[in-house]
């Protein structure tokens, strides 16, 4: 297969979309690679700088194919299960890559994940093999698996990857269809649930980010684990424009606008928290084309663009969906909206209410996807699929509403809404104002139950260096809060901590906040009573 046609800036969105959507499709991703290794096999694919590795596209089709013929000599064979627990380096891609070929499924694991995280993804995906870093054994003491071990970088597999054969690589026949992914959330609401993804969904979500803005990318930034699904998605990108991608071993918000200039990257994610470093005289010596945002805040925004001399784009997608909505680069007019756009190409949406009913334009209901590319269901959670899927269309739990133009406004998280005396207060409405704040880090709010008001409002709190965590610094939050909210949306418990839990794809888990102790006031500042608690 050959690359997509290229679609120009000077197209519509509508009719970029159209082109993509009658694009022909791979069969799967690895015939993506073997068609791109064919057009440009010297063209560089990957750059791991921290490592100082680099492989051309034909070097990565042909070490991949090796891959796959060590796993079929570990007796992996199409449709079995393989858990990875590997860091950002070239091992992790190659493992996805020789697993495609042969027709087998990757169960990506957080190198982060204790024992007890680490024995749930194994059994409940029904893994027949864990691959697993050398420098990542010790949380093996822990465990008994039941299931075979290849420790990646060992002498060991060294020498079974040096004698391995890439003619020896059992290639399968894989349709788009065929599952290549158990790709597990975040579980911020109980034990992670597996998503089933497809070739399909692979290759969907590469293309639309490809291709959807109809500009060339020719360096693309990948700095947040492998385990998650934007790196994966971001190697597919960078294949369908022939680009490179250019991997670092972890997210680091002080060294991120020195990455962008470094490495003259053209395409990255860009976190909110590299915004609050301070200013540095590299800050805008990038050639970086578009920088997709996730949930800045709307005031930041046109800040980013202007420190950064880069065109800064709200995007919204999830592991269950792949990319779902899009702002276009061409939408000049929305930058500081907090509009997360428009549906990517492949996708429909519907914002509803509890019934299911489309609500009229400009008010709140959940956010409802459908397209072809999306996942299959949960892995052996049918309870779940039927409560996300529903007639084809995927619920997201996320609040939403969508001006007369058709552009989406996230609200918040169905569930994450504090009810205070009848008044329903959305978290993310409240956090995002908080960091506005240049004292302030991040912010996650909770509900307290309350005796007379049924919830009251909690803040936990991270600072900035230099800040000191006061009441003098919570008056100062209380006024500028309620200068720009109602005052029943206002916090009433504030509680500085040094670090914020995550997530496997770095959220806020607030479900570890709350489970951490019985009653959230203790620890607290309670302003209504002007006392720590």
């Amino acid at each position: 297969m050959t690359a997509v046609p290229l679609t120009f800036p000077d197209q519509t969105p509508t009719q970029r979309r159209a082109a993509i959507e009658a694009a022909d499709f791979a069969a799967s991703i690895t015939d993506l690679l073997d068609g791109a290794a064919t057009e440009c096999p010297d063209a560089t694919l990957w750059e791991f700088f921290d490592e100082g590795i680099s492989a051309t596209y034909a070097e990565v089709r042909q070490e991949s194919l090796k891959y796959g013929a060590l796993l079929a000599a570990l007796d992996v064979r199409k449709g079995d299960r393989v858990a990875v627990m590997l860091p950002n380096v070239p091992e992790m891609p190659l493992t996805w890559f020789g697993l495609g070929w042969i027709g087998a499924v990757m169960v990506p694991v957080n190198i982060r994940y204790s024992a007890r995280e680490l024995a749930y993804l194994v059994k409940n995906s029904g893994a027949r093999l864990l691959m697993i870093h050398v420098d990542l054994i010790g949380v093996l003491d822990e465990l008994e698996l039941d299931v075979e071990v290849a420790i990646v970088g060992g002498q060991d597999w060294q020498e079974n990857l040096g004698n391995a054969d890439a003619a020896d690589c059992p290639c399968a026949h894989v349709d788009r269809d065929d599952l290549m992914n158990i790709q597990y959330t975040s579980g911020t609401t109980g034990l992670p649930k597996g998503c089933l993804l497809t070739h399909r969904y692979w290759l969907t979500t590469g293309m639309v980010n490809a291709w959807r803005d109809g500009r060339r990318f020719r360096r693309i930034l990948a700095t947040t684990p492998f385990s998650y699904m934007d790196p994966q998605w971001l190697l597919l990108m960078a294949i369908y424009q022939r680009g490179t991608i250019v991997v670092g071993k972890r997210q680091s918000a002080s060294k991120f606008s020195g990455w962008l200039c470094e490495h003259r990257i053209e395409f990255c994610l860009f976190p909110e928290a590299a915004s609050k470093q301070p200013p540095a005289p590299h800050d805008a010596d990038n050639p970086v084309i578009r920088a997709n945002i996730y949930g800045v805040r709307a005031s930041a925004h046109a800040e980013i663009e202007t420190r950064y001399g880069l065109t800064a784009r709200e995007a919204f997608g999830m592991t269950e969906i792949g990319s779902g909505l899009y702002m276009p680069m061409e939408a000049t007019d929305m930058v500081g909206s907090g509009s997360c756009g428009i549906p990517s190409p492949f996708r429909e949406t519907r914002i509803v209410d509890e019934s299911g009913t489309e609500v009229p334009v400009g008010e709140i209901g959940e956010l409802i996807i459908r397209g072809p590319g999306m996942f299959l269901g949960y892995h052996e959670n049918p309870e779940a699929t039927d409560q996300a899927l529903k007639d084809g269309w995927f619920y997201t739990g996320d609040l939403f509403r969508r001006d007369a133009r058709g552009f989406h406004f996230i609200v918040g998280r169905k569930k994450d809404m504090i009810r205070r005396s009848g008044e329903n207060i959305a978290c993310r409405e409240v956090e995002g104002v908080l960091r506005d704040m240049d004292e302030i880090e991040e912010v996650a709010l909770i509900p307290v139950p309350d005796d007379i008001r049924g919830e009251e409002v909690k803040a936990y709190l991270t600072l900035q260096n230099g800040y000191a965590p006061d009441t003098d610094l919570i008056d100062q939050i209380v006024a500028y809060a309620g200068g720009r909210l109602a005052p029943f949306k206002v916090p009433r418990y504030f509680e500085f901590i040094d670090t914020m839990p995550r997530t496997t794809s770095f959220k806020v888990a607030k479900a570890e906040l709350i489970k951490a102790r019985d009653d959230h006031r203790v620890g607290a500042f309670d302003r209504v009573n002007n006392i720590w608690r």
